[in-house]
């Protein structure tokens, strides 16, 4: 059974609105004279727990700074969360009690592919929209329909141009790639090949992993037989480490550079030597609290979230405080009579500029349903996440 999770502070009376149509709350699930109600779905108890608890700190610390300043319109947000432990069942279960039972207006920032893509059905039947889902499959805004929204660039079109911006500054002639062998690797493949055939160069080699693999000796003993300067790693956290770590063991002296899904401040912080000077594309920064050239806007919501919840914020408190920010300027928007149709309306009118958090410019529109396809080139420096690059598209 999912854990559910409730939060609403209390703050100053809100501020007078204007009066509601008659019937209005009845209409529209989820809003009511004082409340919007929003759905969450989040790992708080499995493989990736420690993405789905800062996610959840991210959203929770915009929450109760928009009720404390008033609310929006003068409605406070109810935050329902549910742990689905990045499994799909749990997943659906949570979804049916967040659409029926707590009645969400929204469903917003679900936590993987896995969860995501079978609770979006349930949301499209209830007529709610399905926001900014923690993932970068296309199957969170394709097929279109009007009540999905997606902000993660896919996988594939952030590796290519990650990829090409690296042919062209540094040169590599002998490009490699190990991947994992499901949707995911094979996306990154995709982009990887999409880049070479760009610059009318071919992967010199290439092999696969089984998800959870911990031993990678025979792949990149393959790999590095083929003398790459550059090896592409389909992967994530502990595969990243592992295959990286087996490389330098092997005497393998290039470079390596991973998709968004290697962007992971675990990467960095677990990894060691071994993952130093690794490359991969993110569309948020990490932040660090002592870096120099943090504006005082960053700072401050750095410490603000370390007093709220005695812990440093990372990448994924970043994306939670984003995407409730998102939904909140564009109800904000929308204005007093807040409903699905009008709350679409503004999304698709209202673009997000770039934050002091350094994510980019999103922008949907009445058929476009990714607002981002822009992710930057970072690099693991003396341990930490840097970023190498603007924002490419």
């Amino acid at each position: 059974m999912t854990q559910r999770r409730e939060f609403l502070t209390s703050a100053a009376a809100a501020s007078a609105v204007l009066a509601l149509r008659p019937g209005l709350a009845e209409a529209t699930q989820g809003v009511s004279k004082n409340e919007i109600v929003l759905g969450s779905i989040q790992d708080l108890s499995g493989p990736i727990v420690a993405l789905g608890k800062n996610v959840q700190n991210g959203m929770i610390l915009r929450t109760e700074q928009i009720n404390a300043a008033g609310g929006i319109n003068g409605r406070k947000i109810k935050l329902v969360i549910e742990d689905a432990g990045y499994d799909p069942k749990k997943g659906v279960l949570a979804a049916q009690k967040l659409l029926s039972n707590d009645k969400a207006f929204a469903m917003i920032a679900t936590m993987g592919t896995a969860v995501s893509l079978p609770t979006i059905s349930l949301c499209i039947e209830k007529g709610v929209p399905h926001l900014f889902p923690i993932t970068a499959h296309k199957g969170n805004y394709e097929p279109f329909h009007k009540l999905k929204f997606a902000t993660f660039a896919p996988y594939t079109d952030t590796v290519a141009s990650g990829l090409k911006e690296l042919v062209r500054l540094k040169g590599y002639k002998r490009v490699a790639i190990l991947y994992q062998d499901d949707e995911f690797g094979m996306d990154v493949l995709r982009g990887a090949e999409q880049a070479l055939k760009a610059l009318n160069m071919q992967l010199v080699e290439k092999t696969t992993y089984k998800r959870g693999a911990t031993e990678f000796g025979s792949q990149l003993q393959r790999l590095r037989a083929a003398n790459p300067d550059l090896i592409v790693l389909g992967t994530i956290i502990r595969e990243t480490i592992g295959a990286m770590a087996t490389g330098r063991q092997l005497g393998y002296t290039g470079d390596f550079f991973g998709s968004s899904a290697a962007y992971m401040p675990a990467v960095a912080r677990a990894g060691g030597k071994a993952v130093e000077g690794l490359y991969a594309m993110s569309e948020a920064p990490t932040p660090y609290r002592d870096n120099p050239g943090n504006s005082k806007l960053l700072n401050d919501w750095m410490d603000a979230y370390k007093g709220r919840f005695n812990d440093d914020p990372d990448l994924y408190s970043v994306i939670g405080y984003l995407l409730l920010d998102m939904f909140a300027k564009a109800a904000e928007k929308a204005g007093p009579n807040l409903t699905v149709e009008s709350f679409v309306k503004s999304l698709e009118t209202n673009p997000y500029p770039r934050s002091f958090l350094g994510t980019p410019d999103y922008a949907f529109g009445p058929n476009l349903r990714l607002g981002n396809v822009q992710s930057r080139i970072n690099q693991i420096q003396n341990g930490r996440w840097q970023g190498v690059s603007d924002f490419l598209k």
